[in-house]
């Protein structure tokens, strides 16, 4: 994969950022791109691309790249699974290409069709694309959210207009914007540790684009303007009906192109093994990896599982074993580099695998996200919305939706924070209306597309909980330099699960099994039959019992003791592996605020005046 940074002014006397600047972003980026920098300065523009060569790694994969004619240039990071059919179209059309790096079908896919021609584009994606002549920037993420890109207003005093990057940090090492925390945010991520909310940060004034996203800005002007759409709300977003085995079988075949070693994470449960399955099908060499505790605790062993599915499917098998010492320097380095806390606990072993992969020469590897989501996969919340629906008639209001996951669901309640933050930190995070209000109207957008009840829900659990794993693993790998794809957080899969009936992903009641029932059935004569009936798992760790050992995390002296009260540290750090739920986010919050704001004199105070969602001179 690659990282991005560019920044577009819309002074015409501004002179831009200095070389030394730019260094700097290149190297808060490195991790995502060790093997090219490109970096290019252009009259009121400049744009930093770090490089991992994954097709066609010769120079004709070289970004930033431009089209002949110099007018537009392209930042890219991602795959694009449609490539011959585009190359094909394009050609077809007269365009003629230098190499076979994907980078280039992109570029001349935008350059012939417009702004329009990203909904054509199939993929991990997020990209842009700037017109020097009209001077237009177009921003765009994939429909699952599989790659991240974020973005800000450039002040007024900074030369005005907007900057963009793989990750916050990039733009802060350019100065455009200075990290400043968003109580709203931070508030959330206590319940479902989520490093984002809708399009805020953990930073006030980054803002995130959410799967599918495309935001166009005319910086033509005095002030940027912008308009935005969504993938979810085009003609290629419909039902679709077809057979699940083929379908995913061809998503598998799409993301195993690469020009380097390619691998797959197997856990021995039901996603990954699908994935491993049908990539041994396509290979004659199949290595995989497994990561986890060998102390777990329980009977539901991933080694164990994972190594039965290895014999079975033919694969090389590698196991990355993570013990507490690991977990917990492996934590706070990660916190440091990437800049953000972690989400689940488990983000460590999916680095320790990456770094485990990588070191034996793999690149690329492939990943079960995304099914849960789209076929209905998590057993205990499924049941609780199908008993909340039954109380509803069948049917709910976004309001009703999102006050029963509130109520049901999360690390630390709502009614319980008054009681963790301080009163400056909760009048911050606006009692958590902003939170609300952003989540309601998530509700009320899937709701306008046409989903009701079950299908409402799941479609609210693709937008919100696959982002955050798919994100989850793009940093957890990317630390590594290895590129994390997952063939099941594909738009065209996504599609065809939402062509199949809720009855038919999901049965109430009864002992056996009652989730993922078409997928399960799709692949129940290739896969060993106590995987295709294995629970949920994922990658887990029996943090609750090392949490102890990282205690002085919520005793020492820090910027964090501004926002939560001493009493909520005290109960924490009394007793972290019984409180693990509320020591887990606040432990991981303290050494994020140590991270940005440990010196003092860098403390920023807590804004209660944070700016509402979508507000400010770039107008939605």
């Amino acid at each position: 994969m690659c990282g991005l940074f560019g920044a577009v002014w819309t002074r015409p006397d501004h002179p831009g950022l200095p070389d030394d600047t730019l260094d700097r972003v290149a190297q808060s980026l490195r991790h995502r791109g060790p093997d090219g920098t490109g970096i290019e300065r252009l009259d009121r523009a400049a744009f930093v691309h770090t490089r991992l060569a994954i097709l066609d790694p010769s120079d004709a994969g070289r970004q930033p790249m431009s089209d002949p004619s110099g007018r537009f240039r392209l930042l890219y990071n991602g795959e694009l699974y449609n490539d011959a059919e585009l190359r094909a179209e394009l050609g077809a059309e007269g365009v003629r290409f230098r190499g076979t790096c994907d980078t280039e079908t992109v570029l001349h896919a935008l350059t012939r069709w417009g702004a329009g021609g990203v909904d054509r584009l199939r993929g991990m994606l997020a990209l842009a694309f700037y017109d020097a002549h009209e001077r237009t920037l177009l921003l765009a993420r994939d429909p699952l959210g599989v790659k991240p890109l974020v973005w800000c207003e450039v002040r007024p005093r900074h030369g005005g207009g907007v900057a963009f990057a793989s990750e916050p940090a990039a733009l802060f090492e350019s100065g455009l914007i200075a990290p400043e925390p968003d109580p709203v945010t931070i508030s959330g991520y206590l319940t479902n540790l989520r490093i984002t909310l809708g399009e805020r940060t953990m930073f006030a004034g980054v803002r995130t684009l959410e799967p599918g996203d495309r935001v166009e800005f005319d910086l033509s002007g005095d002030a940027a303007t912008s308009r935005r759409w969504n993938w979810w709300d085009t003609e290629h977003a419909g039902a679709v009906t077809a057979e699940l085995g083929p379908v995913i079988a061809d998503s598998v075949r799409r993301h195993l192109r690469s020009d380097v070693p390619t691998c797959a994470l197997l856990s021995g449960g039901l996603d990954s093994t699908i994935i491993a399955a049908c990539a041994r099908e396509e290979t004659d060499e199949l290595h995989t990896y497994c990561a986890g505790a060998h102390d777990a605790g329980d009977d539901s062993d991933d080694f164990a599982f994972a190594r039965r599915a290895a014999e079975t499917l033919g694969t090389m098998h590698h196991e990355a074993p993570v013990d507490r010492d690991l977990f917990i320097t492996r934590w706070i380095d990660m916190v440091g580099r990437a800049g953000v806390p972690l989400g689940t606990p488990n983000e460590v072993a999916i680095n320790e695998v990456a770094r485990s992969l990588r070191a034996r020469g793999h690149v690329v590897a492939l990943s079960g996200e995304g099914a849960d989501e789209l076929f209905a996969g998590y057993e205990r919340p499924i049941d609780q919305i199908a008993a909340f629906l039954d109380e509803h008639a069948g049917s709910a209001s976004p309001s009703q939706f999102v006050d029963f996951e509130h109520a049901t669901n999360g690390w630390v309640q709502r009614s319980l924070r008054p009681r963790i933050l301080t009163d400056d930190a909760w009048s911050g995070g606006r009692h958590d209306d902003d939170a609300r209000a952003i989540q309601i109207g998530r509700y009320e957008r899937n709701a306008a597309r046409g989903a009701d009840g079950m299908r409402l829900w799941l479609d609210v659990q693709r937008e919100v909980n696959l982002e955050g794993l798919l994100r989850r693993l793009d940093s957890a790998t990317m630390l590594e330099s290895v590129e994390g794809r997952t063939p099941f957080a594909d738009a065209v899969v996504a599609t065809v699960a939402r062509g199949h009936a809720i009855d038919d992903l999901y049965r109430r009641g009864g002992d056996a099994v009652r989730t993922k029932l078409e997928l399960r059935t799709a692949f129940a004569g290739r896969l060993p039959a106590e995987i295709v009936s294995r629970p949920k798992r994922s990658f887990p760790l029996p943090f609750q019992a090392w949490l102890p050992a990282a205690q002085e995390l919520l005793l020492r002296p820090g910027p964090g003791h501004a926002w939560f009260r001493p009493e909520a540290l005290a109960t924490a750090a009394a007793d972290p592996g019984r409180h693990w739920n509320l020591a887990w986010p606040m432990m991981n919050l303290m050494l994020w605020m140590e991270r940005w704001w440990g010196d003092d004199a860098a403390r920023p105070r807590i804004d209660v005046r944070q700016p509402a969602e979508g507000s400010g001179a770039v107008g939605r």
